[in-house]
C-alpha cells in the first residue's frame, strides 16, 4: 500500500522529461506569446456570447460586470498556483505532473484519468457544439446540410453527426504536423475571434444608453442570487466556467523554449487579457438594451446588437463562435494527449502513447487514438448535456493543485521557483475553497457520472497500472 503514496522529486521529474534519445522527445518551439494565445483560444468560446446575458438577465442585471471580475479574481487565485507549479516543473502533463510530486503514484493517476473525462469530453461537447454553428454559418451562404448528417443516431432522423467528426479529425491531423504548426493555426483562430469581439465593442459603445446601466445593481426580489450583492455573487458563479481552460496551457510546457518564464506568463497573461475582454463586452451588451430583455433570449448578442442596424454583423458573431469552438478543440486535444504521453512515459499507460513520431516530434499515436474515440462520441452521441461533467473536472484539477502548492512549499521550500504564488497559504487555500464549492453547486447527476468514470479509472489502474509502474520499479 505504501507504494500508492510514492512520489516522484521534482528533479526526477525535470530528468525524465528530457527523454532517451533524440526522437523520444517533444519539439520546443512555443514562446510566451504563444502561450497567451492558447490560453486565450481556450478561454474565449461561445460562453462569452450566451453565459453574459443570462447571467445578467437572472442574477446581476448590469452589475454582470462586477460577476465578471469576481469570478475572474476566484480564478486567478488557482491560475497562480499552476504558475509556480509550471515554472519549478517544466513537464508536460499539468496537474497530473504537479500531482506526482506531491500527493504521490495514486492520486497522479486518480487527476490524469480525471483530465481525461475534461479534455476528451470538453473536446467532444464543443465539437457538437461547433457542427451546430457551422450548420448556421452555412445557412447564411446558402448552403444546407441533410438533417440525418447533422444529427447523432439518438436524434429525430440522425445518422452520424458529420461536421463534428469532421472538426475533431482536421485538428488532430493538425496536432500530428507538429505544436509549431499548431500554434501558427491557433494564433490565426484567435486573431479572429478577439477582432470580432472587439468590433462588437467599438461598433456598440456608441449604443450604449447610460439608461440601461441604472440601477447598476438591481434590488434583490427576496430570492438569493436575483440581483442585488447575491446577485453578483450567483452571477460570478454562472460566468466563472467562461474562464475554464488556462489549466490546459500548462500541458504545453515541455514544449517551451523558456518554460520558467514563459509559462507563468502565459497562463496569468491570457487570463487577464480574457477578463479585460469580458468585462468590457458585458459593459457595452448591457448598455445597449435592459438586462430585462435577455431573460429567455438564445442570441443575447445578436439582441443587443439589433439595436445598431448593422444586419451584416450577425455573420461575424457566427464566424468568432466558430473560430472560438476551434480553437477550444484544438487546445483541449493537444493538453489531452500531452497528459496521456505523460501518464504513458510512467508506465500507468502501454508505451503506445509515448510514441513520438521521428519527423514531426509530436505524440501522434496518441493523438490518432483520441482522433477516433473523440470523434465516435461527437458524431455518435448526443453529449451536448454533459457540459457539466467538463466542469467537474476542471475544478477537481483547481482543487488538488491549490493544495499542491501548499504541501510543496512545506516539503521543498528548496527547490528554485522563478515565479512564487504570493501570500501562500492564504492564495491556495482560497483557490481551493471555491473551486470546492462550485463543485457543490454542480447538478448531482455530475456526481455521480464522476464516481462512475473514477469507478473505471481504479480497475485499469489496479489491474495495470500499478504492476507497470516505472516508480514501482
Amino acid at each position: 500500500m505504501s507504494n500508492l503514496w510514492k512520489t516522484k522529486s521534482v528533479e526526477q521529474l525535470v530528468s525524465e522529461s528530457k527523454g532517451h534519445g533524440k526522437n523520444q522527445e517533444l519539439k520546443k518551439v512555443l514562446t510566451t506569446w504563444s502561450l497567451v494565445a492558447l490560453g486565450i483560444g481556450a478561454i474565449i468560446g461561445a460562453g462569452l456570447f450566451s453565459l453574459t446575458g443570462i447571467a445578467a438577465a437572472e442574477h446581476a442585471g448590469p452589475a454582470v460586470i462586477l460577476s465578471f471580475v469576481v469570478a475572474g479574481v476566484a480564478c486567478l487565485f488557482s491560475a497562480l498556483c499552476y504558475a509556480e507549479f509550471a515554472s519549478m516543473i517544466p513537464v508536460a502533463g499539468s496537474a497530473y505532473t504537479y500531482s506526482y510530486a506531491t500527493f504521490g503514484e495514486f492520486m497522479a493517476w486518480i487527476i490524469g484519468w480525471d483530465l481525461v473525462l475534461e479534455y476528451s469530453l470538453g473536446a467532444a461537447t464543443v465539437g457538437v457544439s461547433w457542427s451546430q454553428y457551422f450548420v448556421k454559418l452555412l445557412q447564411q451562404v446558402g448552403l444546407t446540410l441533410p438533417e440525418a448528417l447533422v444529427r447523432s443516431p439518438f436524434e429525430a432522423g440522425g445518422i452520424v453527426n458529420l461536421p463534428a467528426v469532421f472538426i475533431i479529425c482536421a485538428i488532430s491531423m493538425v496536432l500530428i504536423r507538429g505544436t509549431r504548426g499548431s500554434s501558427r493555426f491557433n494564433n490565426i483562430l484567435v486573431v479572429l475571434k478577439i477582432a470580432v469581439v472587439a468590433v462588437f465593442i467599438i461598433l456598440g459603445w456608441s449604443f450604449i444608453d447610460p439608461g440601461n446601466h441604472v440601477p447598476f445593481i438591481p434590488e434583490n426580489e427576496g430570492e438569493f442570487g436575483h440581483f442585488g450583492l447575491s446577485g453578483i455573487a450567483m452571477g460570478a458563479a454562472v460566468v466563472f466556467f467562461a474562464f475554464i481552460g488556462f489549466d490546459a496551457v500548462s500541458t504545453a510546457a515541455q514544449e517551451t523554449v523558456n518554460p520558467k518564464k514563459s509559462m507563468p506568463r502565459g497562463i496569468i497573461g491570457a487570463l487577464l487579457a480574457c477578463t479585460v475582454l469580458y468585462v468590457l463586452f458585458a459593459y457595452v451588451m448591457t448598455g445597449m438594451v435592459s438586462y430585462k430583455e435577455f431573460a429567455g433570449d438564445a442570441s443575447p448578442v445578436a439582441r443587443a446588437f439589433s439595436v445598431t442596424g448593422y444586419t451584416s454583423i450577425e455573420f461575424l458573431l457566427i464566424l468568432a463562435i466558430v473560430c472560438g469552438f476551434t480553437s477550444v478543440i484544438l487546445v483541449m486535444l493537444l493538453g489531452q494527449s500531452r497528459v496521456f504521453y505523460s501518464m504513458s512515459k510512467d508506465g500507468l499507460l502501454p508505451r503506445f502513447f509515448s510514441d513520438i513520431h521521428p519527423a514531426f516530434k509530436t505524440p501522434w499515436k496518441t493523438n490518432l487514438f483520441f482522433m477516433i474515440f473523440v470523434a465516435l462520441l461527437a458524431g455518435l452521441v448526443p453529449i451536448s448535456d454533459l457540459g457539466h461533467m467538463v466542469s467537474m473536472g476542471t475544478l477537481l484539477a483547481f482543487t488538488l493543485v491549490s493544495v499542491g502548492i501548499i504541501i510543496l512549499r512545506a516539503r521543498r521550500p528548496d527547490i528554485p521557483r522563478k515565479f512564487k504564488t504570493p501570500f501562500v497559504p492564504f492564495i491556495p487555500a482560497a483557490g481551493a475553497l471555491v473551486s470546492l464549492a462550485l463543485m457543490y453547486s454542480l447538478p448531482t447527476i455530475s456526481w455521480y457520472r464522476l464516481v462512475i468514470w473514477m469507478a473505471i479509472g481504479l480497475v485499469i489502474y489496479f489491474t495495470y497500472s500499478r504492476g507497470h509502474s516505472r516508480l514501482n520499479h
